[in-house]
């Protein structure tokens, strides 16, 4: 078969023949790939800087697809954790780790939608007590996965969505997407800390991909700035678009109720993941969380690994 094949960590992925994988467990079935999204999951996995990497090589990229069964059953589908990934023309289906779409579904957009969207929806149905009316904080809002975190807080009921980024014009988008108010978090520290406290500092819930030094001015401004500091507030780590690590004062934690977790690969089981995917694709293919697909075909993969897609879109490749 034909897919993207990583043979050095520091270059992208070439379009080349792979050996085909076999199925041979009880659950798996091999299933033509119709659409699998370019995720910065896949990124990082392809470059070896994810902390699941085992820095085997060769590798096929991909963590997830729309693939069809032999039957014709349409199915969106999760990777197992070994062999080949999802950027190929076909990939090995673990039944376990995947879910049927109603005849008819555009598996484009489903492959956009359901890794980015994933994140939060994981996040606040299974790593916190998230309940109906509780206000959220989204940082780094204006990225895709934080784009779709502000719907997602809204359609699963959040009473305030905040939304914090960089960017104003794309921070002005989201107030069409379910975000109440925005923070912009340009500008010298004592800027950022007053609006974070001024609009963000009463929420339950932080939903955060950034972390590095925003992330450290984000938790002092709000604990700080809260009426309440006994009044529990979970922060998710996501993901770490700012840095991988933040310096977190003892005295902060000890003056006010703040549970730090992440939510991730290894921290929700892959059960609880999938048993997540039937509800999250039911909405994607309602149209309620949507994500613009670009799709391209796979023999431009190289050509993907460097095209840039604005927040909100995500490239989807296609065998």
């Amino acid at each position: 078969m034909y897919a993207a094949v990583v043979r050095s960590f520091g270059a992208p992925p070439r379009f080349e023949r792979f050996p085909a994988p076999t199925a041979s467990g009880e659950h798996e079935i091999l299933v033509d790939v119709l659409a699998a999204g370019l995720h910065p999951r896949v990124r990082s996995a392809a470059d070896g800087s994810h902390y699941t990497s085992d820095g085997a090589l060769p590798l096929v990229p991909g963590i997830d697809a729309v693939g069809r069964t032999p039957q014709g059953e349409l199915l969106y589908f999760v990777a197992p954790d070994t062999g080949p990934g999802t950027m190929a023309e076909r990939a090995v289906v673990d039944r376990r780790r995947a879910v049927t779409l109603p005849p008819g579904t555009d598996p484009v957009p489903m492959a956009a939608a359901m890794n980015p969207g994933m994140s939060s929806w994981v996040a606040l149905r299974r790593r916190v007590s998230f309940r109906p009316g509780d206000s959220v904080l989204v940082l780094g809002a204006t990225g895709g996965a934080g784009r779709l975190a502000v719907r997602i807080a809204r359609q699963l009921g959040a009473g305030h969505v905040v939304g914090a980024g960089r960017d104003p014009r794309r921070l002005d988008l989201l107030k069409g997407l379910g975000a109440d108010d925005v923070v912009a978090l340009d500008g010298d520290d004592k800027d950022v800390a007053e609006r974070l406290g001024r609009v963000a500092a009463e929420v339950d819930v932080v939903i955060d991909y950034v972390w590095g030094r925003p992330t450290e001015q984000a938790m002092r401004a709000l604990l700080t700035a809260r009426a309440d500091r006994s009044r529990a507030l979970a922060w998710i780590q996501i993901g770490s678009m700012a840095g991988q690590d933040i310096t977190l004062p003892a005295a902060l934690l000890r003056a006010a109720n703040l549970t730090v977790l992440g939510s991730g690969q290894g921290s929700v089981s892959t059960a609880g993941i999938v048993a997540e995917l039937p509800s999250l694709a039911a909405e994607i293919a309602a149209g309620t969380l949507a994500v613009d697909p670009l799709p391209m075909p796979l023999a431009r993969v190289e050509q993907a690994w460097n095209t840039p897609a604005e927040p909100g879109r995500r490239i989807v490749l296609i065998p």
